[in-house]
């Protein structure tokens, strides 16, 4: 299982559609997806802001932010996995 954070906030057409295409992977790579909400620390807001959405991966400390499609997305969750 692949365990992913969307860092995300209410109202954001771009998480959205970030979301769709990881739920679209969701059975093929067996992912767990956590939606982070920025809105609720302002570290994140801080990080994040003007960089949503971004998705992170467990174990990595890489992040692949907007914009990106389906193979990026793919190429990104499962580069460098055993």
């Amino acid at each position: 299982m692949i365990t992913v954070q969307l860092y995300t906030t209410l109202g954001c057409h771009l998480c959205e559609q970030a979301l769709a295409l990881l739920n679209g992977l969701h059975a093929e790579l067996d992912l767990s997806i956590e939606a982070v909400e920025i809105a609720e620390s302002d570290e994140l807001i801080e990080r994040y802001g003007i960089r949503i959405p971004v998705v992170t991966r467990m174990g990595s400390l890489e992040e692949l932010g907007w914009p990106f499609n389906e193979v990026m997305l793919k190429a990104f969750l499962t580069e460098a996995l055993p």
